[in-house]
Parts: structure tokens; C-alpha cells; sequence
């Protein structure tokens, strides 16, 4: 249950390209807690969001969305995001448009906020005009996972990649502050960005407490049992798992379930697996999440997944490739930390994870739970990210 503490004198803008559940993705779970629980620790926050389509919800929308108690400030202003046709370069033209719109809206306001923190390319013409002289706050920025300077699954995405480089490496050279979850992506940041002391700011992800169990039962599944969780997109890795999964043995006993817009021609003809579909209902997540006992994420590239938070919280071990941040989120105590892309490196972890005993796979579940518990709760996350706002300003 969420408390909301004195007011701070902390006024902040968080720009974003979308929020849950009104646009679907990691990134957009992590604008909504973010400002939820940053509105709960008595910041005076701007939100600023957009949707791809359909009609921009109401500031009522969002509060109810957010279940904030009537009394805790939030200030919610919608964008439907713009749209520049389907030639190549599109999504950077449509990037930098919305940029322009929200520096349009609060043209006025800029210098009432004591921080700007910024979701991807949503500061991009802010930044440009600071640059240019501007007088306006600190401005930190988040592109999350950086998945256009990590390696590539297929030439298209390469090709995709290389058109988004430039943009991003300009808001990442000319931002106050750039916000990384830890791990390789801090490693890339150092790497391909102009950096001064002090401009990396590293803070986790979060999971609401209410995700969490309480605590595991005491028995494993009869059947050890799996679970994918994610779109149809080449860089999640659902080739590699589907060419594992046809690869084990006929009478190897397990379940396999999928949740996510899996297409049916990627579905494999197998009674052990089960394809959910798209499922947007926590408490339907949560339903078959408790019929599972490991999570099984074999991305190529990814900042820090929200799934694996969400896994974790009901106690489920975790199988996850070695990719930007998840080396802070799986390691031996609650999981299988492997090889990015290795078909081979993907199989013998699910069958270690199918033949090892009772107790070691219970003994991994409960790191999962303990660690989520301990770490990755959004509360310690939001008062985390105040100290250090608060510090920088």
C-alpha cells in the first residue's frame, strides 16, 4: 500500500513516448509507475504522453489508471503521436515532430520545472535548443535498452539501427544527464556518448509490490513448466526457443506457455505448449504465471525487462541471455544467465533447468522472490530516483 510522504519541492517534467496500459511496452510500464509513484512521494509532476491511436485519454483517464488518491497532484498532458507516411526515416521524422509539440505546449512553462526527464526521443528539439542558448533546467534522458547500438538479429533491424544512431547519440552528447539501469548498457553509454563526471545516472527498474507474492509453496510442479511472455519481434528470440522447443525429445515431460500476439504460422504442433495469446489483465498474467516455475527470456538486446521484474515477483526462476541490464537482475541464486543468440546455450539451459532436483529449482525461486523483494520494488525505486533528481538539481 503506497503512502504518500511531504510534499518535496521538487517541480518535474517527465517527457515520454507513451504510457501504459494506453500504449503497450516495457518503456511505457516504466513511464507509468514512474510518474505514479513519483506523484506518490509528493513530486509535483507534468506528464506528458502520446498515443499511436484511438483517442487521447482524459487527465481522468490516467489518474484511474494510475489509482492515485484524489488528493496527490499530477498534471497529464496527451499527444497523438504524428505520423510522416511509411518511407524509410519515417519513425525519426515522426520522433522529431512530437519533440516539437511538446516543446510547443510548455514553450512558456520550461523554466517553472526544476528537472526535465526525458523518454527517448521526446526532448529532442528541447535539447537542440538548449544547445543552441536556450536557459532551461537540467535535462536527463532514458533511451532504456539502446538496442540500436547493440548487435542487430537481422540486416533490416541493421539498416533500421544505423538510421536512429545519429538522433540518439545527439540527445545522449547534449543532455545534462543520461539515466542507465546499470550493467552493459552503462558500459555502452561510456562508450559511444560524450560524457563528463558525474552525467551517468544509474538507477534499476522497479516492480509494484503488489506483484509480489507473499511467499512460494513449499512443493514444485509435478511437471516443470515454462513461460514466454512478449511480442512477435525478431530481437525476443522466439526463433531460437521455437527451434529448442522442437528439438527436445517427444517424452521429455514439460508445459510450455506463451502469452503475447504470437503469429499462428511462428505456432508449434505440440500438446505440451500452449499459446495464450495477447493478454492484457494482470490477474490473468498472475493466473498463469502460478502454474509455471521458470521464465524464459533468450532476447538478443533488451535494457532491463519489465518480465523479468514481473517473474520474479511471483516467484518464477528465471532462463535469460546476458544483455544489457539482466546480469543485475538474473544470475545463479534465482536463474540461468546465458549466451545471447546460442540456440545451443538456450537448450542446455532448459534442460538443466528441466533435470535438475526438486529442491535446487525451489531454491531458485525463492532467490527470485527475495531479490525482486529486496531490490526492485517501484517504492525503492521512485525514492531512489527523487535522492538523486534531487541532488542534481
Amino acid at each position: 500500500m503506497y503512502i504518500c510522504v511531504n510534499r518535496t519541492t521538487v517541480k518535474l517534467a517527465i517527457l515520454t513516448d507513451g504510457i501504459f496500459p494506453f500504449v503497450i511496452g516495457g518503456m511505457q510500464k516504466h513511464s507509468f509507475y514512474l510518474a505514479k509513484c513519483l506523484a506518490l512521494q509528493g513530486v509535483e509532476v507534468t506528464l506528458v504522453h502520446c498515443v499511436t491511436q484511438g483517442k487521447i485519454p482524459s487527465d481522468e483517464d490516467v489518474r484511474k489508471a494510475m489509482e492515485l488518491p484524489t488528493d496527490v497532484p499530477l498534471e497529464v498532458i496527451g499527444f497523438k503521436f504524428p505520423k510522416a507516411g511509411w518511407l524509410p526515416g519515417h519513425y525519426v521524422k515522426e520522433n522529431y515532430a512530437y519533440s516539437i509539440e511538446i516543446f510547443q505546449a510548455l514553450k512558456e512553462r520550461w523554466n517553472s520545472f526544476d528537472f526535465i526527464y526525458a523518454k527517448g526521443f521526446s526532448a529532442w528539439h528541447l535539447i537542440n535548443r538548449k544547445k543552441k542558448g536556450m536557459k532551461l533546467p537540467p535535462i536527463g534522458v532514458k533511451f532504456h535498452g539502446y538496442e540500436m547500438f547493440q548487435p542487430a538479429p537481422s540486416f533490416r533491424v541493421k539498416m533500421e539501427h544505423y538510421l536512429l544512431r545519429g538522433p540518439v547519440k545527439f540527445s545522449n552528447d547534449h543532455a545534462d544527464y543520461i539515466f542507465s539501469y546499470g550493467g552493459k548498457i552503462s558500459s555502452l553509454v561510456n562508450k559511444e556518448f560524450k560524457m563528463t563526471p558525474n552525467k551517468l545516472v544509474e538507477i534499476p527498474t522497479g516492480i509494484e509490490s503488489s506483484w509480489c507474492l507473499d511467499d512460494l509453496p513449499k512443493e514444485i510442479n509435478d511437471k516443470r513448466t515454462f513461460l514466454f511472455i512478449g511480442r512477435f519481434e525478431r530481437r525476443k528470440g522466439v526463433e531460437e526457443l521455437n527451434e529448442v522447443l522442437q528439438s527436445l525429445d517427444a517424452d521429455m515431460a514439460f508445459d510450455f506457455h506463451f502469452i503475447g500476439p504470437i503469429p499462428p504460422s511462428k505456432h508449434i504442433k505440440d500438446a505440451r505448449i500452449t499459446y495464450h495469446g495477447k493478454m492484457m489483465e494482470k490477474e490473468k498474467i498472475q493466473h498463469v504465471m502460478e502454474q509455471c516455475d521458470i521464465l524464459v527470456t533468450p532476447s538478443h538486446s533488451e535494457g532491463m525487462p519489465n518480465v523479468i521484474m514481473e517473474g520474479m515477483a511471483r516467484g518464477l526462476a528465471v532462463i535469460a541471455t546476458d544483455v544489457g541490464a539482466v546480469a543485475a537482475q538474473v544470475g545463479n541464486e534465482n536463474g540461468w544467465l546465458i549466451q545471447p543468440t546460442s540456440v545451443d546455450a538456450l537448450r542446455n539451459a532448459m534442460i538443466e533447468s528441466l533435470t535438475c532436483a526438486p529442491e535446487t529449482l525451489l531454491s531458485k525461486r525463492q532467490g527470485a522472490l527475495k531479490k525482486v523483494k529486496d531490490h526492485f520494488t517501484w517504492e525503492e525505486v521512485a525514492k531512489e530516483t527523487l535522492l538523486k533528481i534531487e541532488a542534481l538539481v
